[in-house]
């Protein structure tokens, strides 16, 4: 039950990413703008810090979208390993052929 749970908070940081990816970009480019003065840069980073922790990108993880393994996981299907092997096995992966495993 807590890897469902993960799944839920990770599809829940990846909506908070896309509504406030354009302000924390808006944001972090007056802070690193040297040209400007050093109050406008600094109460930008303080509007920047004021956003939610998970609307930031790097909080973002791969985890699998069937178990919410974070580990041994490929980005072209979204699945660990160990499901790869299991839906493979089964026959459920289109174009994957079980061989020796």
């Amino acid at each position: 039950m807590a890897k469902k749970s993960m799944i839920e908070r990770e599809k829940k940081r990846e909506r908070l990413v896309q509504k406030f990816a354009a302000k924390r970009a808006a944001l972090n480019e007056v802070v690193h703008d040297q040209s400007r003065p050093m109050e406008e840069r600094f109460n930008a980073s303080l509007k920047l810090a004021e956003l939610p922790r998970n609307s930031s990108a790097t909080r973002l993880h791969n985890r699998c979208q069937l178990t919410g393994r974070p580990h041994a996981y490929y980005r072209k299907l979204k699945l660990s390993r160990i499901m790869l092997r299991e839906l493979g096995s089964f026959g459920q992966i289109p174009g994957m052929v079980k061989s020796s495993w």
